[in-house]
């Protein structure tokens, strides 16, 4: 054990910051500012940042494109920002609360998008998802999983509402990739690139700062949904996410982390043995649960305590499909198809 493993922390903690109301921030390190924005979901909220950048700003995550979000944005244009330049918008990925206001914002701010390739085009072929092909193929698999006609009736009636959710981002971006380091005013941040809740997520740390913004990456208190997409039935991201954790532990112990649901918080490396553990766990108890065959669908109630409701149920398939994968591929569980497609899970 090497004496930095020693000084680890075993606890997370929260540094005592002032949480940012409605069009106001709060500065958590030198030069970095938290914004916090309402979310219309049981997940209520989505924090952003920004980053004084010489005579201007640089942005980290847009929220989700709602008249109130935009509002919100105005005043902070002329209020936090001073009305001064924003050099570039970062976005960490594609989910809709992150990249929503994009497009908008470049377009008002006259500013440059910078996002992972994959992010990007991820984006750009949901917004382009006209007809709810994609949409409804992931519920075709959700139906194949068990899922009952009651739910998979009400999930293509919603149809694609990724594109009620987002500004379509410029067609025109500057691509980041792990490992690029760049200048945001006299401070250097390198890209951090996580797999598993998304394909190709942008984390930020600042050695100088010793600040990480994790984005979805990495949350002080509730995990990442980890979802198996219907387009990729064979891949494994629950296994990507746990491999990607590993690139954060070389980070110092003391690094203040500002997620993008909760509260900044210090702990990284108790954090991440966390979540590993909470993943372990629950493919634990898939397994303990397996005595006979079962659907994805079959284990909901045991990966989920609570009622599930409509907006929740894709995420919990998704999430239940990734898990049952990631105990196939390492052969801890076998899967049978039934003549009408349908997959049971029973235990080797």
């Amino acid at each position: 054990m090497s004496p930095q493993d020693d000084i680890r922390p075993t606890e997370i903690f929260y540094p005592e910051l002032a949480m940012p109301g409605p069009g106001a921030a709060t500065k958590v390190a030198p030069g970095i500012y938290w914004l916090r924005m309402t979310l219309p979901f049981a997940l209520d909220h989505i924090n952003l940042w920004l980053i004084e950048d010489g005579d201007g700003w640089t942005m980290i995550d847009t929220g989700l494109a709602t008249g109130e979000t935009k509002d919100l944005w105005r005043q902070h244009f002329t209020g936090t920002m001073g009305g001064k330049l924003l050099h570039r918008i970062i976005v960490t990925h594609f989910h809709p609360d992150h990249i929503g206001n994009a497009g908008w914002i470049a377009a008002e701010r006259d500013a440059r998008l910078w996002i992972t390739r994959t992010e990007w085009l991820m984006h750009q072929m949901l917004v382009m998802d006209q007809d709810a092909v994609l949409h409804n193929g992931q519920v075709d698999a959700y139906e194949l999983a068990g899922l009952d006609a009651t739910w998979t009736t009400n999930l293509r009636a919603v149809g694609n509402t990724y594109r009620d959710r987002v500004e379509q981002a410029p067609t025109a971006y500057q691509r980041i990739h792990h490992g690029d380091e760049f200048k945001i005013g006299s401070q250097t941040w390198q890209v951090i690139i996580g797999t598993g809740h998304s394909l190709e997520h942008a984390c930020l740390y600042c050695p100088e700062l010793g600040v990480l913004i994790s984005g979805d990456q990495i949350l002080p208190k509730i995990t990442p949904n980890i979802t198996l997409w219907a387009n990729d039935l064979q891949g494994d991201p629950l296994g990507d996410y746990l491999d990607s954790l590993a690139l954060f532990t070389p980070l110092p112990a003391n690094t203040l982390v500002l997620p993008s649901h909760g509260l900044p918080f210090t702990g990284l490396h108790a954090r991440l043995a966390q979540l590993a553990a909470h993943h372990e766990d629950r493919l634990n108890d898939i397994i303990n649960a397996c005595n006979q065959p079962m659907t994805a669908t079959d284990f909901l109630p045991v990966l989920y305590k609570r009622t599930l409701d409509l907006h929740q149920i894709g995420f919990a398939m998704g999430e239940a499909m990734a898990h049952l994968t990631h105990l196939v591929l390492k052969d801890r569980i076998r899967v049978e198809e039934a003549p009408n497609g349908e997959q049971s899970y029973t235990r080797r």
